[in-house]
């Protein structure tokens, strides 16, 4: 855990390693009734490089799971994010948190500031879509006001795919 201490920070090597916590939900001694949560984290000043044309980029980063044994903890997580300012892949965040956390649904989403215009807004999804995941990728695609044409298309890609699986 780094909170309560000062942190060296490395802007060139991301270390997943350092992310992961115990969740007090975990164990069945310490949760007999099954109870489950919706972790949400959003990290508004991550900055990166473009992979192609080696440009920064800025954006929010927003992380939704579901913990299995194991939790974020929220310094270490922008100790994490901020390793990626001289870096071009932001994919791996996904991946370095399903690899590590083994949740039982993990999305995360990068809103890229426009560059030329154009807003990207790449998303992630690892894991079952269970119940809640359901339920709230349901409720975004009936919100319209925030949603964008291209991201209810990958919804909707995403809910077929997984009422195949």
């Amino acid at each position: 855990s780094h909170l309560g201490q000062k942190s060296k920070v490395q802007y060139d090597k991301p270390d997943p390693k350092t992310l992961r916590v115990p969740n007090p939900f975990g164990t069945k001694s310490e949760n007999p009734n099954k109870v489950q949560g919706l972790v949400r984290l959003q990290a508004e000043e991550f900055t990166s490089l473009c992979p192609i044309t080696g440009q920064p980029d800025f954006a929010t980063i927003e992380i939704e799971y579901i913990p299995n044994k194991r939790l974020v903890e929220s310094k270490s997580l922008k100790l994490y994010l901020t390793q990626f300012r001289q870096n071009g892949e932001f994919h791996r965040i996904a991946n370095d948190l399903a690899t590590l956390l083994k949740p039982k649904y993990l999305r995360v989403e990068g809103l890229f500031t426009a560059r030329g215009g154009i807003s990207i807004h790449p998303v992630a999804v690892y894991g079952e879509e269970d119940k809640a995941g359901k339920d709230r990728l349901n409720s975004r695609l009936q919100r319209t006001d925030i949603i964008t044409f291209t991201e209810k298309l990958l919804y909707l890609q995403l809910s077929f795919f997984l009422l195949e699986h």
